[in-house]
């Protein structure tokens, strides 16, 4: 693929995420080739660390260091040979920012997972941001903050493959496992779940098997992944995180909610995009259909994580989290 069509099929995703448009556009422009992705990014990513040491006040430097976080994750999506010093740059940017403008933030780690406790201590709900498979939790300010602003805390995280765990770990279909674990390391009764592309796929799979889930709402979740139906660049993609083709291709043959979304007793959202098509993925119709309480929005005009159609979607999935939990 060429730098400009990656850029082109990235762009929602960039501008959802908070990137600014005209900024993505400069530096994608000026991409001889793809190889160069990570470099440019990264170098955008320390301007902005450099803005963030220049600012007069607090208010503009962590709005740097935010800006900065999220083109260090953005370096990570295409080639990049400083792949892991990327990712742990945006953690440390996106800690920098908290630190300044929300003290109250908790850093949360354990085993397999790792993010951002962010809101009022004593919230009455908490919701859980779950990424996907090349997202971290420097990515979804906006669905983070749509949360926030209707007094629910929110637990931003990398899991297992993710993030700045990338390096470390490597994925994993039973993802109820970690989400249990997050909700022991909260101390909480119960959690709402967001789960963002194959994240979609972790929040309903661990709605299904963990019964402290209150409520989950995915967006451009997988259904069910068929390996030899995939595009190349996601199976490399998946065996990148999985360690090895082999492992992805058991990974991706586990990923199926036929028989699990029946157990999903939990009040369910799944949104999805007319215009995210993926050969080998099946979207998320069908896990609507077959949970209990599942209910179904989809957008014709949405691509793959809706990037394109952020005001069809995400104040009302947040409305309805927040008021499903409190």
């Amino acid at each position: 693929m060429s730098a400009a069509d990656f850029a082109a099929a990235n762009l929602s995703r960039a501008t959802g995420a908070g990137l600014d448009l005209h900024e993505y556009q400069r530096v994608t422009t000026n991409l001889a080739n793809l190889d160069q992705w990570g470099a440019a990014f990264m170098r955008v990513a320390r301007g902005h660390l450099a803005r963030a040491a220049q600012a007069t006040t607090a208010i503009s430097s962590a709005e740097h260091f935010q800006a900065a976080a999220r083109w260090f994750h953005f370096a990570t999506l295409g080639p990049n040979r400083e792949h892991a010093l990327a990712a742990a740059e945006a953690d440390t940017a996106m800690g920098r920012a908290l630190d300044l403008l929300e003290p109250g933030a908790r850093r949360i780690e354990g085993p397999g997972f790792t993010g951002w406790l962010r809101g009022p201590a004593d919230a009455a709900a908490a919701a859980v941001v779950v990424p996907g498979l090349d997202s971290s939790k420097e990515e979804f300010h906006d669905v983070i903050n749509a949360l926030l602003r209707r007094g629910v805390a929110v637990f931003a995280m990398d899991g297992p493959g993710q993030g700045v765990l990338t390096a470390t770990t490597t994925v994993r279909a039973d993802y109820h496992h970690v989400i249990g674990k997050v909700i022991d390391a909260l101390g909480v009764e119960s959690v709402g779940l967001v789960g963002l592309s194959l994240g979609g796929y972790y929040v309903a799979e661990s709605a299904a098997r963990e019964p402290r889930v209150a409520a989950a709402v995915t967006v451009s979740g997988p259904f069910r992944l068929d390996w030899d139906a995939l595009p190349p660049p996601v199976r490399d993609l998946l065996a990148q995180r999985a360690g090895g083709e082999d492992a992805a291709h058991r990974f991706a043959d586990q990923v199926n909610l036929s028989g699990l979304a029946p157990q999903i007793t939990c009040p369910l959202l799944v949104v999805d995009g007319g215009q995210d098509i993926i050969p080998g993925v099946t979207n998320g119709q069908p896990l609507a259909r077959l949970a209990s309480r599942g209910r179904y929005l989809h957008l014709p005009h949405g691509d793959h994580l809706l990037g394109n159609a952020r005001p069809d979607w995400l104040a009302a999935a947040a409305d309805w989290l927040s008021g499903e939990l409190t």
